[in-house]
C-alpha cells in the first residue's frame, strides 16, 4: 500500500482550510464586500483570540474523517481484520498526514493568510 503526495494532499487540504477559518472568514468577508475592514478586524480578533482552539479542533475532526474515508474508499480497508493486517501502514499514513496537515496549517495560516490580511489591512 503506497501513498503519494497527491493522496496526502487530498487527505489534508479540507481539514487545513476548516482549521484556518478563524482567519480566512474575515478575509472572505472583506473580499466579497459583506462587511467593512473594521468589522472583519474585530471578527478576526474574536475568532483568533477566543475561538482559535474550536477551529483547530474542527480541523482535527475533519482530518480524522478524511483519513477514515480515504482508507475505506481508496485503500479498501473496511474491517477490523484488515486494519490489524495493515496496522503499520495505517499508522504511517496517519503520522504523515498529521505532519503534512500541521505544516500546511502553519504555512497557510501564518504565511499566506497573514500577508493577505496585511494587504487588505484587516490586521496590523
Amino acid at each position: 500500500m503506497k501513498i503519494s503526495l497527491k493522496d496526502i494532499l487530498k487527505i489534508v487540504h479540507l481539514p487545513v482550510i476548516f482549521a484556518s477559518l478563524c482567519c480566512l472568514s474575515p478575509i472572505i468577508i472583506v473580499l466579497l464586500s459583506l462587511g467593512t475592514v473594521a468589522t472583519a478586524s474585530s471578527l478576526a480578533d474574536l475568532f483568533y483570540g477566543q475561538y482559535v482552539w474550536v477551529f483547530r479542533l474542527i480541523g482535527l475532526i475533519f482530518l480524522v474523517v478524511s483519513l477514515v474515508l480515504y482508507l475505506k474508499r481508496e485503500k479498501g480497508i473496511c474491517t477490523l481484520d484488515q486494519v490489524k493486517k495493515e496496522r503499520n501502514k495505517i499508522i504511517n499514513i496517519v503520522f504523515v498526514s498529521l505532519a503534512v496537515g500541521v505544516l500546511g496549517y502553519i504555512v497557510w495560516l501564518y504565511v499566506v493568510l497573514h500577508y493577505i490580511g496585511k494587504f487588505l489591512q484587516i490586521w496590523d
